[in-house]
């Protein structure tokens, strides 16, 4: 492989990315998330700092008795403190400690952080740089070094902050990171000084000889992904980010969104193709871990990144994918996805039908019949784009497909509010009345709220003739006021997401009265997850 073409990964979510508000990360969570980039091919994955906490003592030992397969675990640490010897300092045993080959080391660049940060001088800020990295090297370790505040520091003294490169490289660092600690710097600066430090540094890229740089940057500026794609073309040779961008205020260069950007548009190499297409898996996988919702509408890995919901763009994209989609989704892992809805045409309505493996044509008066109705369902309240399991028996009740696996005779839902001087509590009792293959059933079933009580009841009554629905279970319940200026008589609508544990859908109600929102949307999951049964091909749609 041509070395001038290659990008080295450097994902730091396992620490910079925890640093997110938010996220609180388990040993194991960090263990999963650490195993599954190793998986995704990312060359060098820091997994903390060793002895700032137990922890991070216990995840390198972990990794220790069981190495990652293919990346290079890197263990993180400052310079030692000033005034002291690095191989006296505790911190840097800890760091020896984690058995890492690879350590990265940041120290300060901008000597206002020198000065009245860690308040010492400019002269003993060198020697701090220089006493570590000469000290992790003597004990067998390979070093990167992290300029801390690297722009803003060579912004206000553009000649200290060459010296501390300077330093670090007779030292022994391999590796020289440019970090925008604080977000602020923009694109065309960052091109600018790094090309006058390649120049200062007498720098050659991808000449194996030569010093080799990387990019660290932030994103409260919005321009992280900018950032390092403009350090790129300067000539630097390692990214550092985080998965989804996680990562402090603001986060961190988001890696879902500089891989495909680096391999797919710009030509560099940064992961075999086919880990490329393990990229989409791995952002939600992640979301998951760490316990955050994932984003819909990220660039490339999010769930509407390939999404149309215009008519035009439906029908344009149904003859070239190209028309309204700048590369191929399947690249990263991603798929096309046509969205229904009142802004919809019948291109929408068919590719839909194809997507659910439903044979329709458009001269069929059915194919208009579907069009009519979804928009008069959505001029109601009704939403489609995120319920597409409605919409399907929607298409088959007009199609003639859609079974009558049961029949409401009616509901009845009793609430009770317990209070104490130490809570308060909802109580619910659910009373359902179905018919199934002539017989009637009458059930009662106690839940913490109403819904849950109906839901609970429901599938009580049900689950005698369809014994699958034991793995039936809600995952998400959204409830949306549509008319706010009707005060409590406003419509309500409901989106339920159910799941039998291998796929999930989502399916919606919408009512003045909320209970019986809640019961249309639990219904259709219900039925819906019935129909997965009938039809194995729509599990493939709907995981």
């Amino acid at each position: 492989m041509d070395s001038a073409n290659k990008i080295l990964l450097y994902d730091t979510t396992l620490r910079d990315g925890a640093q997110r508000e938010g996220i609180s990360l388990s040993l194991e969570d960090k263990i999963k998330i650490a195993r599954k980039l190793d998986d995704l091919g990312i060359p060098f994955i820091e997994g903390g700092w060793p002895g700032a906490n137990p922890r991070d003592v216990q995840f390198f030992w972990k990794l220790q008795e069981e190495p990652l397969k293919h990346s290079e675990l890197v263990a993180f640490c400052s310079t030692r403190r000033p005034n002291g010897v690095a191989a006296q300092d505790k911190m840097l045993q800890a760091i020896l400690a984690a058995g890492t080959r690879w350590v990265t080391i940041f120290g300060k660049s901008w000597d206002l952080h020198v000065l009245e940060g860690i308040q010492t001088t400019l002269e003993e800020n060198l020697a701090m740089i220089r006493d570590t990295i000469e000290y992790l090297i003597s004990q067998g370790r390979r070093v990167i070094y992290d300029a801390e505040h690297w722009f803003d520091g060579y912004k206000k003294n553009p000649v200290y902050a060459l010296q501390t490169l300077e330093t670090a490289l007779k030292a022994g660092a391999e590796w020289l990171v440019f970090c925008d600690t604080n977000g602020g710097t923009l694109p065309h600066e960052i091109s600018q000084i790094v090309q006058e430090v390649v120049t200062a540094l007498n720098i050659i890229p991808d000449d194996p000889s030569s010093p080799k740089l990387g990019i660290h940057t932030h994103n409260d500026s919005g321009l992280a992904v900018a950032n390092s794609l403009a350090a790129v073309v300067e000539g630097v040779r390692m990214v550092q980010g985080t998965m989804n961008g996680y990562g402090e205020r603001c986060g961190n260069a988001n890696l879902c969104t500089v891989i495909p950007n680096l391999q797919l548009k710009m030509g560099y190499q940064c992961l075999d193709e086919s880990e490329l297409i393990q990229l989409t898996q791995t952002s939600r996988l992640i979301s998951e871990i760490v316990n955050l919702a994932p984003d819909e509408h990220a660039p490339f890995v999010g769930r509407s990144a390939f999404a149309h919901k215009g008519g035009i763009h439906v029908s344009a994209v149904a003859k070239n994918p190209f028309t309204y989609e700048h590369i191929k989704p399947e690249a990263i892992g991603n798929q096309r996805r046509i969205v229904i809805s009142d802004q919809s045409g019948l291109s929408n309505v068919l590719s839909k039908a194809g997507h659910f493996g439903i044979d329709l044509n458009k001269n069929d008066p059915t194919c208009r019949q579907i069009l009519e109705r979804l928009k008069t369902l959505e001029s109601e309240g009704y939403q489609f784009e995120a319920a597409e399991a409605s919409f399907e028996l929607l298409m088959r009740e007009a199609l003639g497909q859609r079974q009558e696996l049961f029949e409401l005779k009616g509901f009845r839902v009793h609430c009770d509010m317990l209070q104490s001087v130490e809570m308060s509590c909802s109580n619910a009792v659910a009373t359902i009345k179905v018919r199934v293959d002539g017989v009637e059933l009458l059930e009662v079933a106690e839940g913490n709220g109403p819904v849950s009580a109906l839901d609970m009841a429901l599938r009580k009554a049900l689950v005698k003739f369809y014994p699958e629905i034991a793995n039936f279970h809600l995952i998400d319940y959204k409830v949306r006021i549509l008319d706010s200026g009707a005060g409590t008589s406003a419509k309500t609508r409901v989106l339920v997401e159910s799941s039998n544990g291998q796929n999930h859908w989502t399916t919606v109600g919408v009512s003045p009265n909320i209970l019986d929102a809640s019961y249309q949307a639990v219904v259709e999951g219900i039925e819906y997850g019935l129909l997965l049964k009938e039809v194995p091909s729509l599990a493939v749609v709907q995981s």
